[in-house]
């Protein structure tokens, strides 16, 4: 399970370590690709599989799912961690999440998140303030 948030930085030549508790279970490969919100999911290859599969099947005749399908899946690159456990992050994932050099990377269940620490420090303020409601949806569709 991937969970936590962890201070790193970018170096110069757009790699970034990953949380040693991470490593394992993400393996020696790793699918980085654009996220929600701005930031980049990094999942394992078996996860990655998984997702793939369920977006490959979603009906290509409704252009929103044609081009989220796309662009999720087209963003996509495979990356090698190092001996140091570190991941290179390609040019045009660097600009989409606008990732400058401190970043946060998130344990989200079953993906990690990487985030620009000051995009990431907005998002959170902003969500925590709506906590209670984000409860209360949640609860009314039995998942809290």
């Amino acid at each position: 399970m991937l969970i936590g948030e962890f201070s790193h930085t970018l170096d110069a030549k757009r790699r970034v370590a990953l949380p040693s508790k991470f490593r394992k279970e993400l393996g020696k490969k790793a699918i980085i690709t654009r996220g929600l919100d701005r930031c980049l999911f990094v999942y394992s290859g078996k996860e990655w599989e998984k997702v793939a599969e369920k977006l490959a099947e979603l009906p290509t005749g409704h252009a929103d799912t044609r081009n989220f399908v796309r662009l999720f899946l087209a963003g996509a690159s495979e990356g090698d961690c190092d001996n140091l456990g570190r991941i290179l992050i390609p040019d045009y994932l660097k600009e989409y999440a606008g990732l400058k050099t401190k970043v946060i990377i998130t344990g989200v269940y079953k993906r990690l998140e990487i985030w620009d620490a000051e995009r990431w420090d907005e998002y959170k303020s902003t969500i925590e303030k709506q906590t209670d409601v984000l409860a209360e949806k949640l609860g009314e569709i039995g998942a809290y």
